[in-house]
């Protein structure tokens, strides 16, 4: 395809009226803020700005994802980051946003969550004023907490009652952390019994196995990735027959090397079969992408139609924890998708 083309389908695909249902905020730091707030702290850059986003490997990725949760140690500094990524939605033409934020991550907030809820809920809500696109937050556990520190946490959640808040949600690698899902069964449980969304990383470390206890212990809404639900037919069919939705990260899935490329990637087999899913960008500073690229990466690999497209769509915004009227108008607006 030409340059002029891919211009052209890059430009209609940020016109695509959709929503972002597996992204998150610890993936959304961008190197100029980054150095800003570093030099405003006196704090050392790991390395050049222009090469800041340049990992040696999964253990340098982590450092700087602890140095850069920290740094975000105010208030002020926690709303500016919020409103940036409601910023990040419009450019890439994203009515809303479901973002995921661990608390464990962030160093500077460990035991006062509700205080960094409130601090992320100003950020949005001055974007909102502003007329950006909105976003609810989903608040994980790591995989590697106990059962004990689930419990209270969805305690604190149900108790506070934050509206910004749509979700409980789990992430963290499950290959090493192994079989998870029997410890939080009872928190996610009562997270659902008060009224709270339940979405669960499973199938991207974890196979199948890890989608199935997503789906029967824990009581998934929607899971992210999912992808390797592949590998078993009867899974495969389970998410088919229950209706449950994949936030499906197509670059993210080639970068961790869950799939050597994107021809080899399930995300049109799982679609083909009848499974729900939707397009996602997963860390997008972090992979140095954005939502219209991939899009254009599925329909480019697997010569998606715009029907098709207009269905992944509506499915990222079925799927999201927007409020009824979000999504009314986002649906509404699709259907007059291509406008040419």
């Amino acid at each position: 395809m030409n340059s002029p083309a891919k211009a052209k389908q890059h430009t209609s695909l940020c016109a695509l009226p959709k929503a972002e249902v597996h992204v998150h905020l610890e993936g959304t730091f961008e190197p100029s803020i980054l150095e800003k707030w570093a030099v405003e702290a006196g704090v050392a850059m790991p390395r050049p700005r222009e090469r800041l986003l340049e990992f040696g490997g999964l253990a340098d990725f982590l450092h700087f994802l602890d140095w850069a949760c920290g740094l975000a140690n105010t208030a002020d500094r926690l709303s500016e980051l919020a409103y940036a990524f409601c910023q990040r939605l419009a450019a890439d033409g994203t009515g809303y946003a479901d973002v995921i934020i661990n608390p464990t991550h962030w160093s500077a907030w460990h035991g006062r969550t509700r205080a960094m809820i409130e601090a992320l809920d100003a950020g949005f809500t001055a974007a909102e004023q502003d007329g950006l696109p909105t976003a609810r937050l989903c608040i994980s556990l790591l995989r590697t907490q106990t059962a004990d520190e689930a419990a209270e946490m969805v305690d604190q959640l149900v108790e506070w009652c934050h509206p910004r808040v749509a979700a409980l949600s789990i992430d963290g690698n499950e290959a090493a952390a192994g079989r998870t899902g029997p410890r939080f069964a009872d928190a996610f449980r009562r997270a659902g019994a008060a009224g709270l969304r339940r979405t669960v990383h499973a199938g991207e470390s974890s196979g199948p196995e890890g989608v199935r206890d997503a789906i029967e212990l824990l009581g998934a809404d929607r899971i992210d990735h999912g992808v390797r639900a592949i590998e078993d037919e009867r899974v495969v069919a389970l998410l088919a027959e229950r209706g449950i939705p994949l936030g499906i990260c197509p670059t993210s899935n080639l970068t961790l090397n869950v799939y050597p490329s994107m021809d080899a990637h399930p995300i049109e087999r799982l679609r083909k079969a009848g499974v729900r899913v939707s397009v996602n960008t997963d860390d997008p500073s972090l992979l140095a992408t954005n939502l219209p690229s991939e899009y254009e990466l599925a329909r480019s690999t697997f010569g998606w139609t715009d029907a098709i497209v207009r269905e992944v769509a509506r499915t990222s915004i079925d799927a999201s924890f927007a409020d009824a009227d979000t999504k009314a108008l986002l649906k509404s607006q699709l259907s007059l998708w291509p406008s040419d």
